[in-house]
């Protein structure tokens, strides 16, 4: 269940972010609201992971899920950059979120 706990965070992370993005730099009402309740309520399930899992397994694996996901969200929504020093690192990123859950088992 620690695992489901912290895959959710992760893809709550990815909207905070990306709320807060669209907030504008908390110049907007509602992207800064959702940014910052959907943060909070991110952070609260992750404790719910850590009483299970070490935290230095779950910060790493809730950061990289996250990073790699606002990534994902630029390429595909904010037409970031899809250079392919940037794709070979993203790729790194969920190798090692792969491998640090492969260690736990």
């Amino acid at each position: 269940m620690a695992w489901i706990y912290l895959l959710v965070a992760s893809l709550m992370e990815m909207v905070w972010a990306t709320a807060l993005k669209q907030s504008e730099g908390f110049t907007r009402l509602w992207p800064t609201v959702i940014g910052l309740a959907v943060a909070l309520l991110s952070v609260a399930i992750l404790t719910l992971s850590l009483r299970e899992l070490p935290i230095g397994t779950a910060y790493a694996v809730f950061t990289g899920l996250g990073a790699l996901g606002v990534a994902l969200v630029g390429i595909i929504a904010l037409n970031e950059s899809t250079s392919p020093s940037r794709l070979i690192c993203l790729a790194l990123i969920l190798i090692g979120v792969v491998g640090l859950q492969l260690g736990e088992n």
